[in-house]
């Protein structure tokens, strides 16, 4: 054989994976093969295949006759919105997509890759997990991904998808990168599977309802997304990597907006109702003031009283953080916290502005919340607001109570502009349980004390739950209408493009994890 077909030959090979019968499965249980997932994620004709031809070096177990280019995954990189990106995708067809040492060293080589030249690195997992027949070699090199995981954090943007099995030692690449999709029915993530879990535990429990897409969208929180199929989860992609820079130095790329920066609309002087116990929609205000009214909500399923997420303002990606009073009526949580802290820490690390939009009336209270550390994990969202050097601008729309207005990014805490709405009620508590504290042995005493409850209600409310107050100490810059928001936060952000803060020289703080 002439060497140009020696090499055509290989490459046939390395580009039929585990054979026509295995590709024919990988379709049959809906999924796309590993090339098909690439050719997706790039821009088309962009991909550029590196390490083609590795092959493992295993010996035992009969595996000298089973040698396939490639070995299991597909690794490379093109260009992604016309902006380079590294990806790997492991080969279900292969061997189960199982990791081997040099299976292990493609996937590091390309993260290297991505690194050294500041471009964002994905993962797209579909395996069995670590290769059994090579032993603790196949378990070194979850290990060096690991490390290569960490150490990129921060650094360039690390997606994953999860689009097939992710098992064991394997789920835990996903969980220290940025973003974790996944897709529905033909995915999972666990630490054990059902059986050993009904072996020691005796619990009984399937895949799906064990480390399926819902589950950790809405119980764990160790997904982000949760998509239908492997073509939407691709586009997803896609579409979260137009928000980021390729890594920590650079700007999120701008896009181009037809959406008037000074547009305004007067449905929201009239969003915050009347009473202070309704509820109201947090993402109706976050969808008029962004551009084309376009939002990428993060963790849409899990810990809903808070709302995270992207969008654009004058075409600039931003990061959104905000209450939302229509459940759990915005009060923060332990899942909240961690959450919205995750979120802050990310933009802040990849120098995306924050805007935050706040009704918070405190912490939620209760010995769940205090057995399981709120403490603690409401300090998490602290720490992250008060540690970002990013521009960050907050617009309290209505209640601000108690040390949750402290964290929720306020003037105290490094905040560049914070704003309220007259409908903003700044204050230690609410109006009802402050006067049960100020005003007990006077209500009691009093011959009618619905009454004289009800009048010192009013007058706290009147002199305390509203924003002037605030603003007067200079703890908001302004009170604004409501139907300007998205003009003055496309003014402020503007003002802020040139924005230098840092913090005091360190190794790195001590979060409270």
């Amino acid at each position: 054989m002439n060497p140009i077909d020696r090499l055509r030959e290989l490459e046939r090979r390395a580009e039929e994976g585990g054979g026509a019968e295995r590709l024919k499965k990988q379709h049959e249980a809906g999924k796309l093969t590993a090339r098909e997932r690439m050719e997706l994620l790039f821009d088309s004709g962009s991909f550029e295949e590196v390490d083609k031809l590795v092959t493992h070096r295993c010996r035992d177990f009969g595996m000298d006759a089973q040698v396939i280019p490639g070995d299991g995954v597909v690794t490379g990189h093109g260009r992604v919105n016309g902006r380079v990106a590294y990806a790997f995708a492991q080969d279900f067809t292969v061997f189960g997509g199982s990791l081997s040492e040099t299976n292990a060293a493609k996937i590091c080589k390309i993260m290297d890759m991505a690194v050294r030249n500041g471009c964002p690195v994905v993962g797209l997992n579909d395996s069995g997990g670590a290769r059994i027949q090579e032993g603790v070699v196949s378990l070194g090199g979850y290990a060096d991904i690991f490390l290569r995981n960490t150490l990129a954090s921060g650094v360039v943007p690390q997606i994953s998808a999860i689009m097939g099995p992710c098992a064991g030692g394997a789920v835990y690449s996903p969980a220290i990168t940025d973003f974790t999709i996944m897709v529905k029915e033909s995915s999972y993530m666990f630490v054990t599977g059902p059986e050993v879990i009904k072996t020691v535990t005796h619990e009984d429990v399937t895949k799906e309802a064990l480390g399926g897409a819902m589950t950790h969208n809405e119980k764990s929180g160790v997904a982000h997304f949760a998509v239908e199929n492997d073509q939407e989860c691709l586009a997803l992609i896609r579409e979260l990597l137009s928000f980021m820079p390729g890594n920590n130095l650079d700007d999120a790329p701008r896009k181009v907006t037809d959406d008037a920066p000074d547009r305004e609309d007067e449905a929201l002087d009239q969003l915050v109702p009347s009473s202070p116990n309704q509820p109201y929609d947090m993402l109706d205000l976050i969808h008029t003031i962004a551009d084309e009214g376009y939002f990428l909500e993060v963790h849409q399923h899990y810990a809903r009283n808070i709302v995270v997420g992207f969008a654009r303002l004058g075409g600039r990606p931003v990061g959104i953080v905000a209450n939302q009073p229509a459940h759990l009526a915005g009060t923060l949580d332990i899942d909240a916290s961690v959450k919205g802290a995750r979120f802050v820490r990310f933009c802040d690390a990849f120098n995306i502005p924050l805007v935050t939009f706040e009704d918070v009336p405190g912490f939620l209270p209760g010995t769940v919340q205090e057995y399981g550390g709120i403490i603690r994990h409401g300090a998490k969202l602290l720490y992250a607001f008060a540690e970002a050097t990013v521009p960050k601008v907050t617009v309290i729309t209505r209640k601000a109570y108690g040390g949750a207005y402290c964290v929720m990014a306020s003037k105290h805490i490094r905040t560049d502009f914070n704003y309220a709405w007259p409908t903003a009620e700044i204050a230690v508590m609410g109006a009802e349980g402050a006067v049960n504290i100020l005003y007990k042995r006077e209500i009691e005493k009093a011959a009618d004390p619905a009454a004289v409850r009800a009048q010192k209600v009013a007058e706290f409310r009147e002199k305390f739950a509203n924003p002037y107050v605030a603003a007067e100490k200079g703890f908001v810059d302004e009170v604004i209408l409501p139907r300007t928001t998205r003009r003055r936060l496309i003014q402020a952000l503007a003002t802020l493009e040139g924005k230098r803060d840092r913090n005091p020289p360190k190794k790195h703080g001590n979060i409270p994890l």
